[in-house]
């Protein structure tokens, strides 16, 4: 099951917000801290500035004691002159502004004006990087999304009543959950340490039913679990031990402010997080619930088809076509009635609830066939069917804090939001397996595939492994019409 990201932050996607300007004027206005203006991430290290607040920690450790506002009281004491500086979120009414421009504290400092202006906007950013999180997620929008009653019957077929209540139960509490916030450290560039503390953060619970036909879907946990915050007052909980001088998740606030993580923040889009991790959470329900089921990928011949292994559905809500090669998002429906026809070995066809996607209820998130197919392919080509958590969290991290992705940006189509099985059945092209014309088929009532040999990649092992993570270990309807057992 799914991962992580420290999101939504998915990576958040922030919005830019303007900066002082460095101009000359800024500088004969604001005295020497503004020619400190318009800083840049690379700044911090560049002028070793984890080094100089190293030093400053050690040597004001009395400071931050005596200050009952911890860390940063002290350090607003000592930069700007302010000792109610507090940098907490607990209702009162001091608070995280700067008061930077012709401070004659700060700007009496000497050398000492840069590092403290770089920490002083560091502090903020990353206290508003708090508080905008927790606005994005403290809306009613992500449990109305998640807490429908038609998700049981929605993106399941479920084949017994009890399954279905099951199921809505594990959903309603998704639901409850979702209204809290996302992950911190969540843009391109984001330090490790934030990363980390947001999944500590992370708490989504929910119980799973061991004897029930979801125990494998139960757990909604994942990257719901790693991404949603339990509450909101868990980021209230984080901001306010950071601001005090206190480890969060065995590091204190000098390893959030790493390598200038927060130093040029911009600031979080409130409405493009709640959007995105709204889509990354629906995806991530719905693809449990496809796991559970006979839904799965085929593809990788030439768009268009017609290269003698058959023709998937060409209705384009149902395929995509990448780099030049064809994917389709398959359901193979089983008969759900005694019969003696061609129909007792059921039919290929739209998964459940695909085509509500982005209507009536669903209509507001943005989410459909080229999100789960490309994050599926994706999660696919990085570990084949075993995209677990921890690849998923490792790859996250890695995305985030290397700066080679804004996961967030992805909405759904992130890697792993969805792992629907793939089978890659171009090399049956210039095969001789048996029947290879009916490896692909439209959706319909009497369409029913055929495969009888090694579809997946030309290769048996990898056919097998598809069989098994599509839910069709010892199904029959696909080597019916098999002369020999075709190995898996």
């Amino acid at each position: 099951m799914l991962p992580t990201i420290a999101l939504t932050s998915l990576a958040l996607l922030p919005t830019v917000q303007g900066t002082p300007s460095s101009s000359h004027g800024v500088y004969k206005r604001c005295g020497a801290v503004g020619q400190y203006y318009d800083q840049h991430q690379a700044d911090w290290d560049t002028h070793n500035t984890q080094g100089w607040l190293d030093s400053w920690w050690t040597k004001n450790t009395a400071l931050m004691h005596n200050n009952s506002l911890g860390f940063a009281g002290a350090f607003g004491q000592w930069a700007m002159g302010d000792p109610d500086w507090s940098c907490l979120e607990d209702g009162s009414s001091s608070g995280c502004e700067l008061n930077t421009c012709d401070n004659p504290v700060l700007n009496n400092r000497g050398k000492d004006v840069r590092p403290a202006y770089y920490v002083l906007e560091s502090v903020s950013r990353l206290n508003k990087y708090f508080g905008g999180v927790s606005s994005a997620f403290s809306t009613a929008g992500l449990d109305a999304a998640l807490s429908k009653d038609s998700w049981a019957t929605t993106f399941y077929e479920a084949k017994d009543q009890q399954s279905v209540v099951l199921l809505k139960e594990v959903l309603n509490g998704l639901g409850v959950t979702a209204s809290t916030a996302a992950a911190a450290g969540a843009w391109a560039g984001a330090g490790g340490a934030a990363y980390s503390g947001a999944v500590t953060a992370a708490g989504l619970q929910i119980d799973p039913h061991a004897d029930d036909p979801f125990q494998r879907s139960a757990d909604l946990g994942g990257i719901l679990g790693k991404i949603v915050i339990d509450s909101i007052e868990s980021f209230t909980t984080a901001n306010n031990q950071l601001m005090g001088g206190h480890e969060y998740n065995n590091e204190d606030i000098r390893s959030y402010l790493s390598h200038g993580a927060f130093i040029e923040f911009p600031g979080v889009d409130t409405n493009a997080v709640t959007d995105s991790m709204t889509a990354m959470l629906v995806g991530t329900s719905i693809n449990q619930l496809y796991r559970a089921q006979k839904v799965f990928i085929m593809g990788g011949a030439a768009c268009g088809d017609n290269q003698g292994i058959g023709s998937g559905p060409q209705d384009t809500s149902s395929y995509i076509c990448r780099d030049g090669k064809a994917w389709y998002l398959y359901y193979w429906q089983e008969n759900n009635v005694i019969s003696t026809t061609s129909h007792q070995w059921g039919w290929v066809a739209s998964p459940p609830g695909l085509s509500q996607l982005q209507q009536n209820e669903f209509s507001n998130i943005h989410l459909n066939v080229s999100h789960i197919i490309n994050s599926s392919l994706d999660a696919f080509n990085v570990a084949g069917y075993n995209y677990t958590t921890a690849t998923a969290q490792a790859r996250t991290e890695d995305a985030i804090t290397k700066g080679w992705a804004v996961p967030g940006a992805y909405g759904a189509a992130w890697e792993g939001i969805f792992t629907i099985p793939v089978c890659d059945v171009s090399a049956a092209i210039g095969s001789n397996i048996n029947l290879k014309q009916f490896i692909l088929q439209p959706y319909g009532h009497d369409s029913r595939p055929v495969w009888c040999g090694p579809i997946c990649s030309g290769d048996a092992e990898k056919t097998k492994a598809f069989i098994d993570a599509a839910n069709m270990g010892g199904f029959e309807s696909p080597k019916r019409l098999c002369g020999q057992d075709p190995g898996y």
